[in-house]
């Protein structure tokens, strides 16, 4: 399991995004990065614009590790099709991505908290690894025992995000299950993602 080495916000002031679309980013009221340097402004070069494509996609995932996130760019380097489109695919068969795409969790790292102490199943058997990666027609759902958790009530009545169409939800039963990989269009991302530069960046 990848830790999450600093607070989710200041990805968000150091990549100059609000990278989750949520109203308490501090982005919204200070657009410039955290520090005392935060507010230098320079022109990125190809391979700046590059890295920060590739810590974008990185960080609203959960801040994945670096090791992890690049066995999953191998793998999609050797599926067929694009390889971009393969990567955004793999990345939302996920678990913690598939619990925080059907609203049982306000954030990536409050999905991946929850299935590490065992609140989610997956095809009715408890699974408590946040990157098991989830099939077509899998059923994930909240164990029974959890579903009057605060957290997750709130996350699932949230008006902040929809559920994409690749995932047919039971909000009431707080279950759902994976209908297909998504295309990148699909994909409900509050920015701008450019997996086209992350392939760059590690084809160098």
């Amino acid at each position: 399991m990848s830790k999450r080495q600093e607070s989710k916000y200041k990805i968000d002031r150091r990549l100059g995004v609000n990278l989750w679309g949520r109203a308490k980013s501090p982005l919204n009221k200070r657009e410039y990065g955290p520090g005392q340097h935060g507010q230098r402004r320079k022109k990125p070069s190809d391979y700046g614009l590059q890295l920060m494509a590739k810590q974008k996609l990185k960080g609203y995932y959960g801040n994945i590790g670096e090791k992890q996130f690049r066995r999953i760019y191998a793998e999609a380097v050797r599926r067929k099709g694009d390889t971009g489109e393969n990567l955004v695919g793999l990345l939302e068969r996920r678990l913690d991505a598939v619990v925080y795409r059907m609203k049982f969790a306000p954030t990536p790292f409050a999905a991946r908290q929850l299935i590490n102490h065992g609140h989610i199943l997956v095809n009715g058997r408890r699974l408590n690894i946040a990157s098991a990666r989830i099939k077509d027609n899998d059923t994930v759902e909240v164990r029974a025992k959890s579903k009057q958790m605060a957290l997750i009530l709130e996350a699932s009545a949230s008006g902040e995000r929809d559920i994409p169409d690749y995932l047919e939800v039971d909000s009431s039963a707080l279950k759902g299950r994976f209908v297909r990989a998504p295309l990148l269009a699909d994909v409900p991302y509050p920015v701008q993602m450019e997996p086209n530069l992350v392939i760059e960046f590690y084809s160098r």
